[in-house]
């Protein structure tokens, strides 16, 4: 593996890239060779979330399946908050009996993720994906425990170059979620932003493969 793309909804099946691909129980694809899967907030359905579930544990329990998610809460929809929490914890109560690490949505409720994790007594891998945020918060989600990924916002936003340089090395994935550009781009401008040669960044990453996936 040359890079890993640990968030993504796009399948392109690159020789030097592991792709961490985004799935979801009712579009179940099974040509695709690793992948996460969970129950995104945007898309809870009162009606499907014991049938959805069951799939998921089922998945969870197969050598491709990587991780859950991705999952977690999402302040700016109309589904309840409620409803959004009761789910996210049904599945980390998952993660945590098939030890598998956990890809986080998390808008405007990040205060509420760190609390969850926390009464759970949470101890397996979660990481935020599609980091863009300040360092204050960047700072309180590692310090919580948190690994965080970096993807579209470091390519379109400039103000995160600074949030992303303090991250540890040894905290952070990238990814390139719904976006065009590859990650191969993203690892490009990752190196500058580390200052550290593309290698060195590769080596990094397998390492935090190794830390979080086993």
């Amino acid at each position: 593996m040359e890079y890993f793309n640990f968030h993504t909804h796009q399948f392109t099946n690159q020789a030097d890239v592991l792709e961490l691909v985004n799935q979801y129980p009712k579009e179940f694809d099974a040509s695709i060779a690793f992948y996460s899967i969970g129950i995104h907030p945007w898309y809870i359905e009162e009606n499907r979330i014991d049938a959805d579930l069951k799939i998921i544990e089922e998945k969870l329990q197969t050598e491709n399946c990587l991780a859950i998610g991705e999952c977690g809460l999402d302040k700016r929809i109309d589904i309840p908050l409620e409803l959004q929490i009761l789910v996210f914890e049904q599945q980390l109560a998952l993660a945590e009996k098939f030890k598998k690490p956990v890809v986080i949505h998390c808008v405007a409720a990040f205060q509420e993720v760190i609390e969850i994790r926390k009464r759970l007594k949470i101890t397996v891998p979660m990481i935020i994906h599609g980091f863009s945020k300040n360092k204050q918060v960047a700072e309180q989600l590692i310090t919580a425990g948190f690994y965080l990924s970096f993807g579209k916002y470091l390519l379109k936003n400039p103000d995160l170059k600074t949030v992303f340089q303090n991250v540890p090395n040894d905290r952070f994935f990238l990814e390139t979620d719904t976006m065009e550009e590859t990650i191969q781009q993203v690892y490009q401008l990752a190196s500058e932003y580390k200052k550290l040669e593309l290698k060195e960044l590769k080596s990094i990453i397998s390492s935090n493969c190794k830390s979080v996936f086993g």
